[in-house]
């Protein structure tokens, strides 16, 4: 905020003129006056970032100035200086919202910190109002909340083929938000409004699953008392989105090809097909490529529902977007425990920012929640961020390979060592390492070391 706008107000010229002069040096654009009462004039024009201002003064002086500031330009901070420092002033322009106080004689150094930091403020709190106000736009909307470009060119390529109708498999790691892009195709498609069905096929195993697609009649077998309309065809005319595909088993993958292929369901029991009109997506966290050419998965299934390729980052891969999905589930959480839990602080938002999120968005929001949920104010703090966010690694500093290892190739290795000294034994290993269990998890997880 080099621009940023200031007004100095002090009755002595000679200290006007030398902050005036240090303050215009910093590029900053300066007005000043020697009047309280021109200082009011300027503040009905006009609204400062920044204002500078002689506690005692005559007519106006450096109270009045503050709550004129308070009253008209809430976002306004004020800086008070005074020859007349005592702990009651002190105390009572803070109570009245100062940003600082002052005592004469001051450093010009000491002023310039002072005014640096108190723009820090501003433009931190102008950048959440910002994110809070973008996140707000999307309340009741499926978006995919992003300002990073890689996500922008994956989401142009959603809205290129949401039309199409063709099949498409989504890709990425556990947490990256697949099944919200699955749903962003849906509404950007022509099958918006009808119906959008997801389902894991990992939770099921082969006779439920298959149940649970394509159904059955009454009587079909023992327990049938009546007929299941299965998923594929309640689907027909929207979007069935296939998680965790990977996890489905050689045979149920079999029964979905010709249901691709035909356009068709046969329910368990039935003897003629149903036609269906329904778009597939699919999504996986593993290697599919990999798995289909080691025969782990289908081939003709593989090309049927891979039309179309979504690989969806890792949030490692686009920490721009930590600040603004950190604002919009604050403000979810918040709402639905109903806390008036508000802002990050700057601190713990640039822990966010550094760390690696082996869990993605779905861990970024159980940080968040976890801090609303033990936050007695309107401010998250780094105090209320997992202990292992807040801890620096293991400091060992023996050369491996003939250079200093990085920090993260040294706790690595160290947990690596202490699982390896318990047997494997996470809890205990856990325990000798200082951290939780769920903690334990993110470094295994975030090392590849499950």
């Amino acid at each position: 905020m080099s621009n940023a706008r200031l007004l100095i107000v002090d009755d002595e010229k000679v200290a006007l003129r030398n902050l005036e002069h240090v303050m215009k040096k910093e590029g900053y654009d300066v007005t000043a006056t020697q009047s309280g009462v021109n200082a009011l004039a300027h503040l009905e024009k006009q609204e400062f970032d920044i204002v500078l201002t002689d506690l005692r003064m005559e007519k106006v002086d450096g109270m009045q100035i503050l709550q004129k500031c308070r009253a008209s330009h809430p976002d306004t901070e004020v800086i008070l200086i005074t020859g007349y420092a005592t702990l009651e002033s002190a105390v009572e322009a803070m109570k009245h919202g100062a940003y600082y106080y002052i005592a004469k004689p001051y450093r010009l150094d000491e002023v310039r910190k002072v005014v640096a930091e108190a723009l820090e403020k501003i433009r931190l709190r102008r950048e959440n109002s910002a994110l809070r106000e973008q996140v707000e736009s999307f309340q009741g909307k499926v978006r995919i909340l992003t300002q990073n470009a890689d996500m922008q060119r994956l989401l142009d390529m959603a809205r290129q083929i949401a039309p199409t109708d063709c099949n498409v498999l989504i890709t990425g790691e556990s947490g990256t938000g697949k099944e919200l892009f699955a749903r962003y195709l849906h509404h950007q498609s022509k099958r918006d409004g009808q119906a959008f069905i997801a389902i894991n096929c990992g939770a099921f195993n082969e006779e439920l699953l298959a149940n649970e697609l394509f159904g059955h009649l009454k009587g079909a077998f023992t327990g049938a008392s009546s007929d299941k309309k299965g998923l594929i065809a309640a689907a027909d005319g929207g979007t069935l989105f296939l998680d965790e595909i990977t996890e489905m088993s050689p045979a149920m993958q079999v029964k979905l090809l010709r249901a691709i292929q035909e356009r068709e369901v046969l329910p368990l029991g039935a003897t003629s097909p149903q036609k269906v009109d329904v778009r597939f997506v699919a999504a996986t966290n593993r290697d599919i490529i990999d798995m289909a050419k080691s025969g782990g998965f289908r081939q003709d299934l593989f090309f049927r529902l891979n039309v179309v390729n979504l690989t969806i980052p890792p949030l490692s891969k686009r920490r721009d977007d930590v600040p603004l999905l950190a604002y919009h589930f604050l403000r979810k959480c918040a709402a639905r425990m109903n806390k008036d839990v508000t802002e990050i602080a700057p601190e713990a938002m640039e822990l966010l920012k550094a760390y690696d999120f082996p869990g993605n968005v779905r861990e970024l929001e159980n940080i968040i929640e976890r801090g609303v949920a033990i936050s007695t104010a309107k401010l998250i703090e780094t105090a209320h961020l997992p202990e292992d966010l807040r801890e620096l690694a293991i400091r060992t500093f023996r050369k491996k390979e003939g250079r200093l290892p990085s920090l993260e190739e040294q706790e690595r290795d160290y947990i690596k060592w202490v699982l390896q000294e318990s047997g494997g034994n996470q809890t205990l290993a856990a325990q000798i390492l200082g951290i939780d269990r769920v903690s334990l998890w993110r470094k295994l997880k975030r090392y590849q070391m499950e």
